[in-house]
């Protein structure tokens, strides 16, 4: 089951008492005091680990606890600290403040940590408040309270590229063929039901990750169809690979597909629209007038939109798919380091 958002209750340990005592030793007639301080309390700290693909860990235990510390001792003995609770979250989870929404950290990186909720602190002994004017006090600090609160976790996929477009325009089918993803493939709407992911092997150490995005209608960003529960994976890839059906049994105008799942991108996040997009024909071998794709190629090229035309089936142009997603990635790549070496300069 895939989850991708879950919302929980942390709570980090109290902290120990200070204790207040004296010593008891012979032919010392007046004991000074010596109450040890206490623990203090276990934080909350939030993992990411690559090997989790998911929050549904999360989706049935929603509280936690961490240990507190242990209570101050006679002898200046100090309580034992509590033990942190460490909570594992897949790579790309983003922790927000349950009440206010503030993100809290965004971990995409292997072994990226935070503490979202810390330990209190150790309450003092009676050994700590000794003082010329003070030689026997009778008196201790009780531990802090540890941090309490609800947090949102958010998963976004770390995907190089998206794939995007109608239900049915072959997303699936392309992500099957480009890696060794194998995604659920019929022919009715919503087939895939969580997004998938792939990797495109260009070359012994060269990949490029593939996210599957389902769902995309015509108002996801208002939460029809289920393009509004992942729309959000979206947010980090760096460009898009658009899937259009051009077939002769396609159910709308291509052009218009293609402005329709854009205006829902914008309307989600403005930021969206200005990714790059490969805009992918698909099902060409079901297409009788082929005046479309030079039309199509016309109307994408004059936009700045890289312009392909496949077949899923025959695989006639995948190579050329291929080819074209390793440019636009080098592309991009070359521009960031250009833009690092313009901002050194600066």
């Amino acid at each position: 089951m895939f989850i991708d958002k879950a919302k929980i209750y942390v709570k980090a340990g109290d902290g120990g008492n200070g204790c207040v005592a004296f010593l008891r030793e012979k032919y010392v007639p007046f004991g000074g005091p010596a109450g040890g301080d206490g623990g203090k309390g276990g934080d909350i700290i939030l993992v990411a680990d690559s090997s989790l693909q998911t929050l549904m860990d999360f989706k049935y235990k929603r509280h936690y606890k961490a240990e507190r510390g242990q209570h101050g001792q006679g002898g200046n003995k100090k309580g034992k600290d509590g033990e942190d609770l460490i909570l594992k979250v897949p790579v790309g989870t983003v922790v927000k403040d349950g009440e206010t929404g503030e993100i809290i950290a965004d971990l995409v990186k292997e072994g990226q940590s935070v503490v979202v909720a810390k330990g209190g602190k150790g309450g003092r002994g009676n050994a700590a408040f000794k003082s010329p004017t003070n030689q026997a006090p009778m008196f201790a600090e009780k531990g802090e309270p540890g941090e309490e609160k609800w947090i949102e976790l958010e998963l976004k996929l770390l995907a190089d590229v998206g794939i995007i477009g109608f239900p049915n325009a072959g997303k699936s089918t392309l992500i099957s063929i480009l890696s060794k993803a194998r995604p659920k493939i019929a022919d009715y709407p919503f087939t895939t039901l969580t997004p998938v992911l792939g990797v495109l092997q260009l070359d012994v150490n060269d990949y490029i990750v593939l996210a599957d995005i389902p769902g995309l209608i015509e108002g996801a960003s208002e939460g029809l169809g289920l393009g509004h529960e992942f729309l959000r994976h979206i947010e980090r890839t760096k460009f898009l690979i658009h899937l259009i059906d051009v077939s002769d049994f396609r159910e709308r105008n291509p052009i218009d597909a293609f402005n329709i799942i854009n205006k829902e991108l914008e309307k989600y996040s403005p930021d969206l629209i200005k990714k790059p997009q490969i805009v992918v024909a698909n099902k060409i071998d079901a297409l009788s007038d082929k005046s479309l794709l030079d039309n199509l190629e016309k109307y994408f090229s004059e936009r700045g939109y890289p312009f392909v035309a496949v077949s899923l089936i025959t695989r006639e142009n995948i190579d050329k798919l291929v080819n074209l997603i390793r440019e636009t990635r080098d592309k991009m790549k070359k521009e960031e380091t250009n833009e690092s070496v313009i901002l050194g300069n600066a």
